[in-house]
């Protein structure tokens, strides 16, 4: 009314369209209300309707909304034409059933025979089969349709701004389907297969690969680093984060870091096929529990490309099948990286036991793989390990935040504190174990030794802010937040009343990586270590050795702050699962009526 246009309600039939001249007074008309701001509103009536479904009916141009909104896609010569459904998109089959996978673009001659149609729509009379109906006729006429679910939050925004949902209708769709590129299904299939060979060697064999793998790394060092350096000089020209640049880059003397964790790797003791436990359940019946690769992992990793040697090392010893996605700013370290160890893999394993994913599956895909991916291990900013574990029903291990504490006691000795602040902070800031608070206790305020701390660090170009109490009595900038990762030359100091206070601050603020106490007092060491609910908790220790390498597990594929499966720096052991081999001689249960149970441990063999 604000435009002096009133609501109107205009009964449109088929024969209305089958004239040349209403449907040119269509698009007028519904260009002068767009002009106008006006949204017009199209609505086949289900109410009144006797039209039966179009594959019941030939007759008719419409008979439902779906088709409805097909025709005036192509009599409005619309841009897009989005179709809201109850689902994600369209699938190869039912979408309840597990083994459905949604088509995120359509090709007919690829898709129209594989997929399953499932029941029709639960409201209103249409159905998959009538937007797919739909969207055929109006993607041929040249209008694109995108079929998406009316219930996810910002969807139509979502396919505007032109995220991959949904599935898309296009004309020229099978000009789109690349010819050669392996897709993540099916690398992750051939992952699992080579690593069921990988089982099948042995425990030398196995170590074998490893040496070889580490020789190689060796060999090809200044291709690596040429082709590491060519990656840190795109993103510092890029405008990339310094702590971003900084994990990117391979420092001198790190492939000889990694070939040696790769040989410490090779010569700890088999994982593989270890009997955890042996009980005679019965008379010559007897049970052993034993450890077993979990089977295909995921990892998604931004910059880092030294996760990469990491991963796939721990991968060939546990057994287990890869699937590994980095970043785009670190491609072409990943991409030698991945050449030079799978060119050491022996061909009765097979090279993709380890698959770059280098194609443009998102990993929004990749996450909805859970039939042929076992885990998924995110390496990368916080924002990226959230968005996946909010994304995907394949199970997560790692951590969104590193907001690691040290905390100086009033009888620390202020030297060791110093050597230890110091080292949490500067050694590499990039890190998640890197130091990102410094709490201190209140006796300690005017102490010399903590002046030396704060000026050291202030020296070294760490940029100091403080909490409410430290901002004042230190009259430094205030900290926007406690649960803050700087993942740089920065750091939170504030002062706390005791080691139950620094205790409560560290579980309010902190993300259960790995936080340090620095004290003399045996007792008040024991309180910190026991009541500190985080991955890793150390007394006099930096916080950097919150590491695979260091805490002797060969090497590692991340810190999990989970509570579940594996906690704290994550190596072999992690990447295991068990499973039960029963040896008897003919024994059946019946009821249980013939079966003297004893449940015996035997001892390991």
């Amino acid at each position: 009314m604000q435009l002096d246009v009133s609501s109107s309600q205009l009964l449109v039939t088929d024969s209305d369209f089958e004239n040349p001249n209403f449907r040119e007074r269509l698009r007028e008309t519904v260009e002068s209300l767009l002009d106008l701001k006006v949204v017009p509103v199209f609505n086949e009536n289900d109410a009144i309707s006797t039209r039966k479904a179009p594959y019941e009916d030939s007759s008719g141009i419409f008979w439902d909304n779906d088709s409805l909104a097909g025709l005036l896609a192509i009599e409005l010569k619309a841009d897009l034409l989005v179709l809201l459904s109850d689902v994600d998109g369209l699938y190869s089959g039912p979408p309840s059933e597990p083994q459905s996978k949604i088509i995120h673009t359509y090709i007919k001659e690829k898709h129209h025979s594989e997929i399953t149609f499932g029941d029709k729509s639960r409201v209103g009379r249409g159905g998959m089969t009538a937007k797919v109906k739909a969207a055929f006729v109006a993607s041929n006429s040249g209008t694109p349709v995108v079929i998406t679910s009316g219930f996810a939050s910002q969807s139509i925004l979502r396919v505007l701004q032109g995220e991959k949902i949904g599935t898309l209708f296009h004309k020229d769709a099978s000009l789109w389907e690349p010819s050669k590129d392996v897709s993540a299904r099916e690398m992750a299939v051939a992952a699992r297969e080579c690593s069921r060979r990988l089982q099948n060697l042995s425990s030398d064999e196995r170590k074998k690969i490893l040496l070889d793998v580490a020789d190689a790394l060796e060999a090809n060092e200044d291709l690596i680093r040429a082709e590491n350096e060519a990656d840190v000089l795109a993103a510092q020209d890029a405008g990339y984060e310094k702590s971003l640049v900084a994990r990117l880059t391979l420092k001198p003397g790190k492939i000889a870091s990694l070939a040696k964790s790769i040989r410490t790797l090779a010569h700890m003791e088999d994982p593989i096929n270890q009997i955890l436990k042996r009980t005679e359940v019965a008379e010559n019946l007897v049970l052993e529990k034993t450890s077993c690769p979990l089977g295909v992992l995921l990892i998604v990793f931004e910059s880092r490309p030294d996760a990469l040697v990491q991963i796939a090392s721990l991968a060939i010893r546990s057994g287990n099948g890869l699937l590994l996605k980095g970043g785009k700013e670190a491609m072409r370290s990943n991409t030698i990286l991945h050449k030079v160890i799978t060119d050491a893999l022996p061909g009765s394993v097979g090279k993709r036991l380890i698959g770059l994913v280098t194609s443009r599956d998102e990993i929004a895909d990749l996450l909805k793989l859970d039939d042929v991916i076992d885990l998924v291990i995110p390496r990368g900013s916080n924002k990226l390990v959230s968005q996946i574990k909010a994304s995907t029903k394949i199970p997560v291990l790692g951590h969104a935040d590193g907001v690691c504490h040290v905390y100086i006691d009033k009888s620390a000795d202020m030297d060791i504190a110093k050597r230890i602040v110091m080292d949490a902070k500067i050694d590499y800031p990039a890190a998640c174990n890197a130091m990102e608070t410094l709490l201190v206790h209140k006796d300690l305020i005017k102490s010399p030794g903590l002046d030396d701390i704060l000026i050291s660090l202030k020296t070294e170009g760490v940029s100091i802010y403080g909490g409410p109490v430290a901002h004042e009595v230190l009259s430094i900038p205030k900290a926007d937040s406690f649960h803050h990762e700087y993942s740089s030359m920065a750091c939170t100091v504030e002062f706390v009343d005791d080691v139950q206070s620094a205790i409560d601050h560290i579980h309010r603020y902190g993300s259960a990586h790995t936080d340090c106490i620095v004290t003399t007092d045996s007792k008040v060491a024991e309180t910190f270590l026991r009541q500190v609910d985080s991955a890793a908790v150390f007394h006099n220790a930096s916080t950097r050795f919150s590491d695979g390498a260091r805490f002797g597990l060969g090497a590692e594929v991340g810190i999990s702050t989970g509570r579940i499966h594996a906690r704290g720096p994550v190596g072999v052991e992690g990447l295991l699962t068990t499973r039960w081999i029963m040896r008897g001689s003919g024994q059946v249960v019946n009821g249980d009526k013939d079966v003297a149970y004893t449940h015996k441990n035997l001892p390991l063999q």
